[in-house]
């Protein structure tokens, strides 16, 4: 078997939904998201990506099975609470092109297939000639967070190493039940930016 990623337009990965969301649901209950998601919440939330016109899913195939995704689209076209840190910092929401998730089975990490991801989706940005930056957010946990294993590592040098910078005071707020609690909470996810072009 071999190894292929292929994109697909908003409406096309509907097909893959339930694939998509047993990914979201799985990884995204690892640390540091600690995530108890559930299939309902997914497909409401993956929602807007099928319905967004310029929006873009890479799902990474071995063989014919789904092991890794990745997700993209226009900012301009993002949900209200993304867009809200620049609007509020006075960017142009036009000149954004942002990340989604990026998803993929332990198994098969440090293979370039991360890097491979924010290639694909950078390139999908470039198509789009009043892009001049992409972004995402990510959720930073306290060092002293009980949760956290001993051998977890941010992904922070990836990031930059890729580009990307960290801008603290412009975060995204998001709720989701932890693992280990009985109520949602709400969490600030810092963005992460880089110009290309």
């Amino acid at each position: 078997m071999e190894f292929e990623v292929k994109a697909f337009s908003g409406k096309q990965a509907g097909n893959y939904i339930d694939a998509i969301a047993d990914l979201r649901i799985r990884l995204f209950r690892d640390y540091p998201y600690l995530y108890e998601g559930s299939p309902e919440y997914e497909k409401e939330y993956l929602g807007r990506y099928f319905k967004a016109p310029n929006s873009r899913v890479f799902l990474l195939f071995y063989g014919e099975r789904i092991i890794g995704a990745t997700t993209c689209i226009p900012l301009a076209e993002e949900a209200d609470f993304i867009q809200k840190p620049f609007l509020e910092n006075g960017f142009n929401l036009k000149e954004y092109f942002y990340f989604g998730e990026s998803l993929l089975e332990r198994i098969y990490r440090g293979k370039g297939f991360g890097k491979l991801f924010f290639q694909y989706r950078e390139d999908e940005a470039l198509k789009h000639p009043q892009i001049r930056y992409s972004c995402f957010c990510a959720l930073n946990r306290p060092d002293d967070h009980h949760l956290k294993p001993d051998q977890y590592r941010p992904l922070n040098g990836f990031w930059e190493k890729l580009g990307y910078v960290q801008h603290p005071q412009m975060h995204a707020s998001m709720s989701w039940k932890d693992i280990d609690q009985s109520e949602e909470t709400t969490k600030k996810l810092p963005f992460w930016i880089k110009k290309i072009r």
